[in-house]
């Protein structure tokens, strides 16, 4: 992708344009909310923010990639490695928790199996669990916010949810199958990585540290600076009150988020390899980060 450069008419000097893109969550808006407000600057870089869902997200990264940065699935990164390496923070890791099989009514994991289960996506890490760990289930893909109404319509006995979904279920009487968090801790004893940031490979590696930087600063001014940056983030908390969406921020957005650490990175090595040992992912991952 050719950058765009422009003057700046304030100092009269070339500013790069560095493109970001991440999915409307109230997670990702805390995370990028000092960038996105300019609490957090580069001398010569502008930094131009979309949000979209992150299946759109992932798909674009595979069709060639169109933003510098940009959030995806871990799932996603075996089919975008050549163009993207992963940010060495910004990642949303589950602590032993994380995307959740729903169902109107108790299931065993057996009668799950014999269901068709909505999925957000086929290449979130959500749906790479579930093959992991239910290997041939049937499933659908529906977008990640209507999974729960049409769960509770009856359309499908089963749904994958993500997102703020794994705080609101049970308010609307649906019930926990399967926490694949909790699955995969079983599995491995690590967290379960979920997605990350990706940045371009031709970026170089001035660039890469520069955005390495300024996106731990974002994360960091908004943990020292929670109130505010909440505030910010509840416009995309989808019906979260605010206790609520502070304690979702609060699992996806901390010292994790500043960097993976070795325990982070493992898990997500494991994750797919794993995937690949499964025949999940068809071709062997080499996991590197823009340092």
């Amino acid at each position: 992708m050719v950058q765009t450069v422009t003057a700046d008419p304030a100092e009269g000097a070339a500013v790069r344009e560095i493109t970001i893109a991440h999915s409307p969550d109230s997670d990702d808006a805390f995370m990028f909310y000092a960038l996105a407000k300019d609490h957090v600057t580069v001398p010569g870089y502008r930094f131009v923010h979309t949000l979209t869902d992150i299946e759109t997200l992932n798909q674009k990264a595979m069709d060639g990639g169109v933003y510098d940065v940009t959030a995806v699935s871990f799932h996603a990164y075996p089919y975008i490695q050549k163009d993207y390496a992963l940010m060495p923070c910004g990642g949303s890791v589950g602590e032993g928790y994380g995307p959740m099989i729903i169902a109107r009514q108790p299931m065993s994991l057996e009668d799950v199996r014999r269901e068709t289960i909505a999925i957000p996506g086929r290449l979130t890490t959500a749906n790479l669990t579930l093959q992991m760990a239910m290997p041939g289930v049937s499933t659908a893909i529906v977008p990640f916010d209507q999974i729960i109404p049409q769960v509770l319509a009856g359309k499908y006995a089963a749904g994958l949810i993500i997102h703020e979904g794994q705080l609101t279920y049970g308010r609307d009487g649906l019930h926990c199958i399967l926490d694949m968090g909790t699955w995969w801790r079983q599995e491995t004893g690590l967290p379960l990585p979920l997605g990350g940031n990706a940045i371009r490979r031709s970026l170089g590696p001035d660039v890469h540290r520069m955005m390495n930087q300024a996106l731990r600063d974002s994360i960091r001014y908004a943990l020292d600076h929670r109130e505010e940056a909440l505030e910010h983030a509840m416009q995309y908390a989808r019906d979260l009150d605010t206790p609520s969406a502070n304690k979702f921020v609060g699992m996806y957005v901390n010292e994790r988020t500043m960097d993976y650490k070795p325990e982070g990175r493992e898990a997500i090595r494991r994750l797919l390899q794993m995937g690949h040992e499964r025949g999940v992912i068809p071709q062997p991952v080499t996991v590197d980060f823009a340092e």
